[in-house]
């Protein structure tokens, strides 16, 4: 989610500049089309039960000749004995196929359950001022940076004091809400509610008919905390019935009665002829075997995690959009069928969107409800756990999309005015409500507040085993104008000074701090768009403490490159490389191309940008089209140059790598916008848009195939090299005149010709090592949709010569044909025949292999 800029657009229809019915060429060729409107359509009920007919009578058929044949041999006295019946061999399970080589499964035996490894959090140090080594002008700002770290330590100190440490503080989940627990020798429910401002509170729900019975109202303790007992039944059984609906009833201050989900609950469904969202209670009583799952029962996770990958390679993706059916998906669904697809492209973390139970769909998951529920939508809690044990089955990090810099202003279904009062976990009046999303922003000064979002954090890697998080509108956190209406020049007075809101800032230092000391191996990266200094070194030097920031002005360059250029005589080939590389040294950062923000109906995909209407009709393997011969190629050119400039990780949105050609809209009713009273026409309710069409990657007849090739190759480039994450960078060529830019990676040479028409023949390139190089990946492979004009199958060889070029101490000539990236690798890892990847020249699995 953006802070500033595009947010306004965000569920705005653009205008749509295709024929109305154009989506229906989608499903392949248009001969394809053709032949199904020739015959009348059968519906998929009639056809099933036509085919379930003739399967019966083929039976009836088959038994009657058997019996036949039978009469006419005992007639004949001929006798017979029927075989034994043996029961039919379990098959074996296939032979891991060439792409286990490059993402190996992981193994573990029968009865085996994950092994999760604890650290400790170590007591604060020091006066902050270690993060300032990198950037000395900063000292310049020292005094705010000791203030937010002494306020950090001060909490620290307080937490150590007063909660046992920060390990147990952020544990919260297990006193509050619902919990299994005793209480005067009984076993029963304990429920506990912070709800300060409520003058009395019951538990309602199927299990006592939504009528409190006396010993149902809970007792408030001097903090204004609500508690409850519900002791099991005298045979054992627990009071609330898993699955049950349950709510919390409250009046507040004024007097008024009010009906409220828990907190802190682990789920929330609405049923399908209900508006509002209930809260479910959510236990069941046995527990599955490690790695198995079945329903209504604890899901056990059975693999380990995956270690924390060198070079993150970021699948970005929504559970409930990912069908290819317009229809929400499921954990279950997604773990089928997207899981290996997503292994087989060569990334290795996954960034889940829309986990947090959010009551709107349309929200993208942006607007939670209830903090700690998982969507209910998709699936239950433990459908979600096998989902995220197959993952890391496949090697994959799980990283969880979380929301922590605003909430619904549903009070319905979320946690606005829970007891009544305007300001219990928010700031009270205008200062607790975001005007452009709609929404309350939380008081990090509460200590309530502090337990609530840090044990939040806690209950995702702990309960769900997610490997981290992406922290969405950091910026709307760290500034009190919320980014909104704000351009950051990079003048360090708009980051340290009065606009700044320490509070939010050192939540996240101390969320950073929890994450990192309690789980090692964790990942944490923030979506700031104000580009906070320090914002990526440890919390211990005094830093904010995220691994990674998103680097989200590279999106936003090449759409205005697209939007403003014309034709790509025009792009400017320094300023795509100053975009790409101007970030802060020693603060990591994820770069891409596009992520969902440009998915979003409002806004437009690169390929999109690049193809537009002709991504209807020009698509077909057998027909030209110079936008989208055009197209892909760019496609390719601003993948391949993003992903080994834009940061020390890569993340893509799912679809987009194949060039999914439609946007993103989810089902919603006629609306208006909050913040200019604006008449939003709704869609009537309609999925069509809010899908993956995979079938348009995976068909031989559609030039949709070629994007999602070379995008598994150029993935496993890194695998086999790992280029992404590389220390060496350089850049020895920027020419404005023969649209080339060429540079170094790792041990990778990357010259990439935009030109749309000139292609250059013995251009000398400059290098850093000598030696002999090979194209060990070409944009220009048949296999992606090229000529073949640069093609690892050519397997020549490009020996250096030495001397000064390009301020490099050697080079080569090469060829270079217009609008393509070539990438050159030592000849000593480079083997044009090994086609485990189609396309990719590397040998064996390459150098630097790192899943």
């Amino acid at each position: 989610m953006r802070c500033a800029g595009k947010l306004g657009a965000r569920g705005v229809p653009a205008p749509s500049r295709l024929a109305k019915g154009c989506g229906a060429r989608f499903g392949g060729p248009a001969r394809r089309c053709r032949a199904k409107a020739e015959e009348p359509e059968i519906a998929p009920l009639d056809l099933l039960k036509k085919e379930n007919e003739l399967l019966r009578q083929a039976i009836d058929s088959a038994d009657g000749s058997v019996a036949e044949l039978e009469s006419e041999l005992d007639a004949a006295g001929v006798s017979f004995e029927k075989a034994e019946e043996v029961e039919a061999p379990v098959p074996a399970p296939p032979a891991d196929d060439a792409q286990a080589e490059w993402s190996p499964a992981q193994v573990q035996p029968d009865g085996h359950a994950m092994e999760e490894i604890y650290g400790t959090p170590s007591v604060p140090e020091g006066d902050g001022t270690e993060c300032l080594r990198f950037d000395p002008t900063l000292w310049s700002h020292a005094d705010h940076i000791k203030e937010r770290y002494g306020r950090y330590r001060s909490l620290r100190h307080a937490i150590d004091e007063n909660e046992g440490g920060l390990d147990a503080f952020s544990q919260g989940y297990k006193n509050f809400g619902f919990n299994r627990g005793e209480h005067e020798g009984k076993q029963g429910i304990w429920y506990r509610e912070w709800a300060p401002g409520a003058k009395a509170l019951a538990l309602v729900g199927d299990f006592n008919d939504w009528d409190p019975k006396p010993e149902h109202w809970a007792f408030k303790n001097p903090f204004g905390v609500w508690e409850l007992f519900l002791p099991d039944t005298e045979e054992g059984e627990s009071a609330i019935e898993h699955r049950s609906s349950v709510k919390c009833r409250l009046e507040s201050e004024s007097g008024e009665w009010c009906e409220r989900i828990p907190a802190w609950i682990k789920w929330a469904t609405q049923a399908w002829d209900e508006v509002q969202f209930n809260g479910c209670y959510y236990e069941p009583e046995g527990t599955s075997e490690p790695g198995v799952y079945e329903a209504d029962k604890k899901y056990q996770f059975k693999y380990n995690r995956p270690k924390k990958p060198s070079n993150l390679r970021i699948y970005e993706c929504h559970v409930g959009m990912s069908s290819e059916e317009p229809k929400v998906n499921s954990y279950l669904e997604f773990k089928d069928d997207m899981l290996p697809r997503i292994r087989d492209l060569g990334y290795n973390a996954i960034q889940i969107m829309a986990i947090q139970e959010h009551a709107y769909y349309g929200s993208f998951g942006y607007h939670v409800t209830n903090f700690f529920g998982v969507s209910s939508r998709c699936g239950t809690p433990d459908e979600l756990k096998a989902m995220i044990d197959e993952a890391h089955r496949l090697g994959l990090f799980v990283l969880i999309d979380v929301v922590h810099s605003h909430a619904s202003s549903n009070s319905n279904d979320g946690i606005n005015l829970f007891d009544g009062s305007d300001g219990q976990y928010f700031h009270s009046g205008a200062k607790g409500y975001h005007w452009m999303w709609d929404s309350r922003l939380f008081n990090y000064g509460n200590w309530e507040v502090l337990r609530f979002l840090l044990s939040n954090c806690r209950w995702w890697l702990d309960e769900y085993k997610f490997d981290g998080f992406r922290f969405d509108g950091v910026t709307s956190m760290m500034y009190h104008h919320h980014g909104l209406q704000m351009a950051f020049t990079g003048n360090y007075d708009e980051y340290f000074g009065m606009q700044t809101d320490l509070d939010s800032v050192v939540y996240l230092m101390l969320a950073n701090d929890m994450i990192h000391s309690i789980f090692p191996n964790a990942v944490t990266i923030g979506e700031d768009v104000s580009g906070m200094p320090t914002f990526c070194r440890p919390v211990a030097e005094g830093g904010v403490g995220f691994d990674y920031r998103l680097q989200m002005a590279i999106a936003d360059k090449w759409i205005d490159i697209m939007e403003t250029s014309g034709s790509d005589e025009n792009w400017p080939m320094g300023d795509i490389c100053h975009t790409l590389t101007n970030r802060r040294y020693g603060e990591a950062c994820i770069g891409y191309a596009e992520s969902h923000d440009q998915a979003l109906v409002g806004d437009k995909t690169i390929a999109f940008w690049l193809m537009d209407a002709e991504m209807y009709y020009g698509m077909e393997v057998d027909s030209q089209s110079d936008v989208v011969n055009r197209g892909i190629a760019l496609h390719k050119m601003i993948r391949t140059i993003t992903s080994a400039l834009g940061g020390e990780g890569y993340l893509n949105f799912m679809g987009n790598e194949f060039g999914h050609p439609e946007w993103i809209d989810f089902p919603r009713d006629d609306t208006y916008d909050t913040s200019t009273g604006e008449f939003i026409p709704g869609n009537g309710g309609s999925h069509d848009k809010c899908r993956r069409r995979w079938d348009l990657a995976d068909s031989d007849t559609l030039k949709y195939k070629f994007m999602n090739s070379y995008d598994r190759a150029l993935m496993h480039l890194d695998k086999a090299f790992g280029f992404v994450n590389a220390p060496h960078t350089y850049i020895s060529r920027k020419d404005e005149m023969d649209k080339l830019i060429v540079y170094e990676r790792g041990d990778l040479v990357f010259v990439l010709n935009f030109h749309p028409y000139n292609s250059y023949t013995d251009y000398r390139v400059g290098c850093l090592k000598q030696g002999v190089y090979k194209i060990a990946l070409s944009s220009d492979e048949g296999v992606f949709g090229g000529w073949s004009n640069a093609s690892k199958w050519t397997d020549a060889e490009f020996h250096t010569q030495d001397g000064d070029y390009d301020n490099r101490p050697c080079s080569m000539q090469i060829y270079a044909p217009s609008r393509t990236a070539v990438v050159y690798a030592p000849a000593e890892w480079c083997d044009s025949e090994n086609e485990t990847v189609p396309g990719l020249g590397v040998k064996g699995v390459g150098p630097y292999y790192s899943y």
